[in-house]
C-alpha cells in the first residue's frame, strides 16, 4: 500500500514537473535540450517531493494509533480509538489484572458492589481485591460484549454483553478513562 501510494505520487509529480516544463518550453522560440544538471536538479526534486510524501503518509499513520487523549467528549470519540480502548479493558479483565484495570481507570470511580458506592482512590480500588471487582457475572458480559459498533452517549461507552453486569468509560479531562463498573 505504501509503495503504491508513493508510486502514484512520483507519477502525479512527474506530470507537474513535465507540464511545468512544457510551460517553459513554449515561451521560448529555441528547442531546449536537458542538461546533466536539469536532470539532477528534477531527481533532487522528485527525492524531496518522496519524502514530503513519506512524511504525510508516517503522519497519518501516527493519527490512526490513537492514544485516546485528547478528546472534548464522549461524542468526538471515533470508533477505532473506543474499539481499541474497550479491548484493552477486556484483556486486562480477562487476565483479572487489577492493577491495570486500575490504571485505565479515572478516579473516583462508581463501583457497584454491595456496600461499596464510589471509590476515591487507585488505592482504594486495588484494597477491594481482584476476587470481589472481578466477579464471574461480570468476567462472563465483558467476554461476550460486542466492541465493534460503540454508540457514544452521555455517560459514556458500555462493555456489555446486555447484562447489568457492564463496566463503564468515558472522556474524563480529555482522555479515555474507566468511570465505572456495575454488577
Amino acid at each position: 500500500m505504501r509503495k503504491r501510494r508513493k508510486n502514484v505520487a512520483v507519477m502525479f509529480l512527474s506530470f507537474v514537473l513535465t507540464g511545468v516544463a512544457l510551460m517553459g518550453c513554449g515561451e521560448s522560440q529555441q528547442p531546449r535540450q536537458d542538461t546533466q544538471q536539469d536532470i539532477s536538479t528534477s531527481i533532487s526534486e522528485e527525492t524531496e517531493q518522496d519524502s514530503v510524501a513519506e512524511k504525510v503518509e508516517t503522519d497519518e499513520t501516527e493519527k490512526t494509533t490513537q492514544t485516546w487523549e485528547g478528546y472534548e467528549d464522549n461524542f468526538a470519540v471515533d470508533r477505532k480509538a473506543a474499539k481499541e480502548f474497550a479491548e484493552k479493558v477486556k484483556d486486562v479483565t480477562a487476565q483479572k489484572d487489577l492493577e491495570a484495570l486500575a490504571e485505565l481507570t479515572s478516579f473516583p470511580v462508581y463501583v457497584g458492589l454491595p456496600d461499596v458506592d464510589v471509590v476515591e482512590t487507585k488505592e482504594d480500588f486495588l484494597n477491594l481485591g481482584a476476587g470481589a471487582v472481578f466477579t464471574d457475572e461480570l468476567l462472563k458480559s465483558i467476554e461476550m460484549a460486542d466492541i465493534e459498533n460503540f454508540q457514544p452517549s452521555m455517560a459514556g461507552f458500555s462493555i456489555s454483553d446486555g447484562s447489568t453486569a457492564n463496566i463503564i468509560f468515558g472522556v474524563v479531562d480529555g482522555v479515555l478513562a474507566v468511570n465505572g463498573i456495575n454488577y
